[in-house]
């Protein structure tokens, strides 16, 4: 019945599901719809890459696009995984020598509309539109730092947020736990990881046994809390507890946590080392 509901959607339908216009009403978003110039990408196709810097906003009206880019070997790597919504600007110039890309994962229908053109749809819409866009942006990025950090070297914590993040961006609760909406493959889920294909059926297998997600079909069912606390213990057992003293609270923190607020982008002065995607 649900997919039978979203073939028979239209653009409109679809926009007015999205969070990020629930500040808009009903006529507003009939003007959105309106105005939005829209293209339809098949699987694979680039939708736009990082040579492409355009005054206006993206959105995917349906479909799943992707954050793809070169990593230290020359591979082609899935950074982040885009549901419908929002797309985000991809990084500055400065990072281009990882030819960051956006690309179509299964059939996307995309809408862009130039910045100025939120003016005549709502007043102060283009404000109120730049912030909400851009706190998408700030979501996907802090995940391409954390993936580049360095800090997670275990593939246990790869595996387990890569998970977690695909339930933020795709879950629908259920009486079992998180159902994934689409079907993500294990080749896929190797690729944002920094694994082979093997050692990530390996793991996710674990995984279920362990009762922290399981399969149905094509699609995973996370048992979210379950696989969080798992995370948790894990990264505690690797780094060991350190303790910081703030005012006259004593209060234990993982050495990852507390490495983590001096994170950089990386610097592009040791080849090999300039981007690890993390690489095993």
């Amino acid at each position: 019945m649900e997919q039978t509901k979203n073939l028979r959607a239209t653009d409109f339908d679809r926009l007015s599901w999205l969070n990020i216009f629930s500040w808009l009403t009903a006529s507003e978003l009939k003007v959105l719809s309106a105005s939005l110039e829209k293209l339809n990408y098949q699987r694979g196709e680039v939708i736009f890459d990082e040579s492409v810097r355009p005054n206006e906003a993206r959105v995917l009206i349906a479909g799943i696009a992707r954050i793809t880019c070169l990593n230290a070997d020359n591979q082609r790597v899935t950074i982040a995984l885009i549901a419908p919504g929002p797309i985000p600007e991809l990084p500055p110039p400065v990072m281009s020598r990882f030819d960051f890309r956006c690309e179509a994962y299964n059939d996307c229908r995309l809408g862009t509309l130039d910045w100025k053109a939120f003016d005549r749809i709502t007043l102060n819409g283009r404000e109120t539109a730049f912030g909400k866009f851009h706190q998408n942006d700030l979501k996907h990025w802090y995940r391409l730092l954390r993936r580049t950090s360095g800090l997670l070297s275990d593939l246990h914590e790869r595996v387990a947020l890569t998970m977690l993040d695909l339930c933020d961006d795709f879950g629908i609760q259920d009486s079992r736990g998180t159902l994934l909406s689409v079907s993500i493959s294990h080749r896929d889920i190797a690729s944002i990881v920094g694994a082979t294909r093997p050692r990530i059926t390996e793991h996710l297998g674990q995984m279920e046994r362990d009762h922290l997600l399981f399969r149905q079909g094509r699609q995973f069912i996370v048992n979210s809390a379950k696989l969080s606390g798992s995370l948790a213990a894990h990264a505690s057992m690797r780094t060991g507890p350190v303790w910081s003293e703030r005012g006259t609270t004593r209060r234990r923190v993982t050495a990852a946590s507390s490495r983590s607020r001096s994170v950089q982008w990386p610097k592009g002065s040791n080849g090999r080392n300039e981007f690890r995607s993390g690489l095993s």
